[in-house]
């Protein structure tokens, strides 16, 4: 039994998230099924991170155990071929120690949320980044985003389905940058509660649109309460960029 490691980029627009689900095509289903059609086996994929419904990544690791013998080159081709047509790619596959976990000895996570802040629609980028035509204010946007680092109680940005069993978590970076007509919104942490990037991005935007005082950002993170939050992003401006493991 060998054990791989997977980088998947995807396209989160026709899935139900990346973990299976019972009612509808995932990316987990997705790799699962094609590497069952190339070596026979029944495998099971574990990831980094969970998304949902229309959320992106970049760069998601997982792992998969075969016992089948593979070379990592030709299982990555192998899998690539057989995915399609869904919006899946494995951009690199190792061999990776029995203990490595791809949940379970990450490190960190880090994630990227796209605003489109211009008047015209997406076109291109639709599905790709959340459409706000209303001007936001970036540098605002980042000064409330400060409020949020460290090690804090987000039960406010918690959702109501969140299945972890403490809502303390410490938030190492929220950054707010305006890169072109688009404002880019970077959170990274060890790990991150169901729904908290949306939720603390949804708030920003709040923020940068002058409904909300930079203030309110800190006033909603104390009032641990999820009846404060102001406004929940949509999934499809959001992206998994990276998980990060101890060297060695």
């Amino acid at each position: 039994m060998t054990r791989f490691a997977l980088t998947l980029e995807f396209d989160g627009t026709p899935f139900f998230g990346l973990q299976r689900q019972s009612h509808g095509p995932s990316v987990q289903q997705s790799i699962e099924d094609a590497i069952a059609r190339i070596t026979g086996e029944t495998v099971t994929l574990q990831s980094a991170g969970r998304t949902d419904a229309g959320v992106h990544a970049l760069a998601m690791r997982s792992h998969v155990d075969i016992e089948k013998p593979f070379d990592p080159f030709r299982l990555m081709a192998a899998i690539n071929a057989q995915v399609r047509p869904d919006p899946v790619a494995v951009t690199a596959c190792e061999v990776v120690p029995d203990d490595w976990h791809a949940r379970f000895s990450c490190t960190g996570r880090r994630y990227l949320y796209r605003i489109a802040n211009r008047r015209a629609p997406l076109t291109l980028q639709r599905d790709r980044a959340w459409h706000v035509a209303q001007p936001l204010h970036a540098e605002a946007m980042h000064r409330a985003a400060q409020a949020l680092v460290g090690h804090h109680d987000f039960t406010t940005f918690r959702s109501v389905h969140c299945q972890a069993a403490d809502p303390v978590k410490s938030l190492d970076l929220l950054d707010v940058e305006k890169v072109g007509d688009e404002i880019h919104i970077h959170a990274a942490a060890r790990s991150f509660l169901h729904h908290q990037v949306r939720s603390m991005v949804g708030c920003l935007k709040l923020v940068g649109a002058g409904t909300w005082p930079e203030a309110r950002m800190a006033e909603a993170l104390a009032a641990r309460d999820r009846g404060a939050l102001g406004l929940n992003a949509p999934p499809h401006g959001l992206y998994f960029v990276e998980a990060t493991y101890p060297e060695g």
